[in-house]
């Protein structure tokens, strides 16, 4: 009859069992750990083609150039693959951006087919992706369409509060349904997506002001704070400055903040036909 060993008893091991215990005690990790994982992810591929011309090479035509990224290597937006691009692939590759978030408008560019934000453009998966400049517009380089003439439409309806009547102390208030007329208007981060995409704007961009800037001279006219809607109306009354937008839409279609450029003109019209809406006198009481 065999005997059970004794509880207390404690079991005699060798000096080899002892130590692989100790080393498994003291491992910060496990081997299979630090090993290259097995089921990476493969490349996945895809072809972004590029317009491209330098004004330091005028024999040079312009011409779509062909890059080839891995997209799990990639952020999700366009404009991570042109940094991605500019910074290991291609270093004269030349386009704007700033903020990566939709609020400067410095990457607006069209990409296939449609003017956006590179910053607010996902990568399709599929295919390859094209990206051009805003288009009708001069060209700086590659990317950087020239922006002087906009800007200077911009400047000429002087987008700024002109009060004759500025409060003697405090804040200029106006009330909440007043305030409200704004919204849609003020957001407008003047990227010109909608200025490229405007057909009345390639055909007449020397006199006609195009969609973003309208849409921000209504914005002041449409403040109940400013004095001088009347003399901003009558700027406006000629054959060019507001009458050849032709109502096509597209620069709706095409804000990527989802703006209704094509509405505030509408408004600017009706405002020349029949007279401005009244305006509130409920201001809003600032409390102390």
């Amino acid at each position: 009859m065999s005997m059970l060993a004794s509880p207390l008893k404690p079991s005699v091991a060798g000096p080899s069992k002892l130590a692989a215990a100790a080393a498994r005690r003291f491992a910060t990790s496990s081997p299979a750990r630090l090993a290259t994982p097995v089921n990476a992810k493969l490349q996945h591929l895809k072809e972004f083609k590029i317009y491209r011309w330098n004004p330091d090479k005028p024999a040079e035509k312009p011409r779509l150039q062909t890059y080839t990224l891995d997209l799990n290597a990639c952020g999700p937006m366009v404009l991570d693959a042109l940094i991605k691009i500019k910074n290991e692939h291609d270093p004269t590759l030349t386009f704007r951006r700033s903020c990566r978030e939709g609020i400067c408008g410095s990457c607006a560019m069209n990409i296939d087919g449609v003017n956006t934000l590179a910053c607010l453009c996902r990568i399709e998966k599929k295919g390859d992706t094209k990206i051009y400049p805003l288009p009708h517009m001069h060209i700086v380089k590659d990317l950087v369409p020239d922006l002087t003439q906009f800007y200077k439409q911009y400047k000429s309806i002087e987008p700024y509060l002109k009060s004759k009547n500025p409060p003697e102390k405090g804040e200029h208030l106006q009330s909440q349904e007043d305030r409200r007329k704004l919204d849609g208007l003020y957001e407008c981060i003047l990227c010109a997506s909608c200025q490229g995409s405007c057909p009345s704007y390639w055909w007449n961009s020397d006199e006609y002001l195009g969609p973003a800037v309208l849409m921000q001279a209504y914005r002041w006219m449409a403040d109940s704070r400013d004095s001088y809607g009347d003399e901003r109306r009558e700027k406006l009354e000629n054959t060019f400055s507001l009458y050849r937008c032709h109502t096509i839409f597209n620069c709706t279609r095409t804000c990527p903040k989802g703006l209704n450029p094509a509405k505030a003109i509408a408004q600017i019209k009706k405002d020349l036909a029949v007279g401005p809406p009244a305006i509130s006198k409920r201001p809003v009481i600032a409390e102390a």
